[in-house]
């Protein structure tokens, strides 16, 4: 019989005390793919316990990179030994960013053999073509064939100009990885322009890297021969801290969110505000604090600096218990919200139609058993259980914990009733029709 492990909370409880945000699982999930294009040891600080960051080591391990945890937050990785170009499946399969791979291996040994990435699923694969498109520019060959991705460039990467058709987060980022080592120069336009983004570009800078224009819509990379080996610093998890603030909305109370950077939060906080939140920034922490009833606010994702579609289940759970009518509409990715089924277990009223979400107000939300559909969307239930009546049982929580450190210990340590169980698979609820 398989055994699976579950979240258990008891909710109806403000959230008080502090919490400290981990490193950015979005910008290492690149950086680590990044130490293959680096001839020397890179130390990697700020590193979250997640498990996407875990499958990532262990896939470099399989290729022959030797790596070295420091400490909790800190790992040593060196690529020079490394020759196998082709990833294993398995493991490749259980993460989306395992992608990043493809730019990397292509500019340090133009060639690789990547399986086709999984990770969350919002309804069929996720499309690879911007990535595709720029990897062809720079002089390779790509074909996808029997799951996976193979691609090559005999005469080497040469620099050339990219126009991105749609503003892709993954798409930059691997065209950049790939870009690093090429020869020439190339330019990226129609650039998306995350944290992470910058965070990548900052860090092969620091490895020897020339790329100029990270965070803007316009990055130039002039390709360089090596990279050396050094130290780097992962920035804090934006995403992480917007959902302890989202929770904070949900269940009332006061919360410092201490390791963050908050300019990178504006976007977050500009809503929270709207919605009744009082905020304090400090040079590297936020207070959040809820004592009035939340109001109703209207929401579009849109990619940076816009309001992040990596937030809009969190928000979503919050505005389940806002008095009026709020409407989210998804400007980012298609079919995601598919935890709304869910969150209707627990009393939320919420209509959905296309990329519009209507979501009319309750007093109340009341404890159920629930899915994590995906990463935000887990998170998502986690929020709804610690403001719900009664008890709340998430299950499928290894989406959760391919993107959040420690969930549980933090929440616990902000007066949460949360625990971690294991349960048969007998004993699991079926999935929310």
């Amino acid at each position: 019989m398989r055994i699976l492990d579950k979240f258990v909370i008891n909710g109806n409880k403000p959230l008080r005390g502090e919490v400290t945000v981990s490193g950015a699982k979005n910008a290492v999930v690149a950086i680590i793919p990044a130490t293959i294009l680096v001839n020397g040891v890179c130390r990697i600080e700020n590193v979250p316990q997640v498990s996407d960051v875990i499958i990532q080591l262990e896939i470099l391990q399989q290729m022959g990179a030797q790596v070295r945890s420091m400490n909790p937050t800190t790992v040593e990785i060196d690529c020079r030994h490394m020759r196998n170009i082709r990833t294993p499946e398995d493991l490749m399969r259980k993460m989306r960013a395992s992608y990043y791979l493809i730019g990397t291996l292509l500019g340090r040994y133009h060639k690789a053999e990547v399986a086709m990435p999984g990770g969350c699923n919002f309804g069929g694969v996720r499309p690879i073509d911007q990535h595709v498109k720029g990897f062809e520019a720079l002089g390779a060959q790509v074909s996808v064939k029997n799951g996976f991705v193979y691609a090559q460039a005999p005469q080497g990467l040469r620099g050339t100009s990219i126009y991105l058709d749609v503003v892709s987060v993954g798409a930059t980022m691997n065209i950049m990885l790939a870009a690093t080592l090429a020869e020439g120069q190339t330019v990226i336009e129609n650039a998306a322009k995350e944290p992470h983004i910058v965070d990548l570009a900052n860090f092969l800078n620091a490895m020897g890297a020339e790329i100029m224009g990270a965070g803007t819509d316009v990055i130039k990379i002039r390709g360089v021969k090596e990279l050396h080996g050094g130290t780097y610093s992962v920035i804090p998890d934006q995403i992480e801290a917007g959902t302890y603030m989202a929770a904070v909305m949900a269940t009332g109370g006061s919360v410092l969110v201490r390791n963050v950077i908050p300019k990178h939060l504006e976007c977050i906080t500009a809503k929270l505000i709207e919605m009744g939140a009082q905020v304090e920034e400090m040079d590297d922490a936020v207070r959040v604090s809820r004592t009035e009833p939340l109001r109703r606010i209207n929401i579009k994702t849109l990619p940076y600096p816009g309001f992040p579609t990596d937030m809009q289940p969190q928000l979503a759970a919050a505005l389940c218990l806002a008095e009026g009518t709020s409407v989210i509409t998804e400007g980012v990715w298609d079919n995601r919200y598919r935890y709304v089924e869910e969150l209707r277990r627990m009393g939320a009223k919420i209509q959905v139609d296309g990329k519009v979400a209507i979501i009319e107000g309750v007093s109340e939300l009341t404890g159920a058993k629930v899915r994590s559909c995906d990463l935000r969307a887990g998170a998502a239930m986690v929020i709804a259980g610690l403001a719900a009546k009664g008890v709340t049982e998430v299950e499928e929580i290894a989406y959760i914990e391919r993107g959040y450190d420690n969930i549980v210990e933090k929440l616990q340590g902000l007066g949460a009733d949360i625990r971690r169980v294991t349960v048969s698979e007998e004993d699991a609820v079926p999935m929310a029709r």
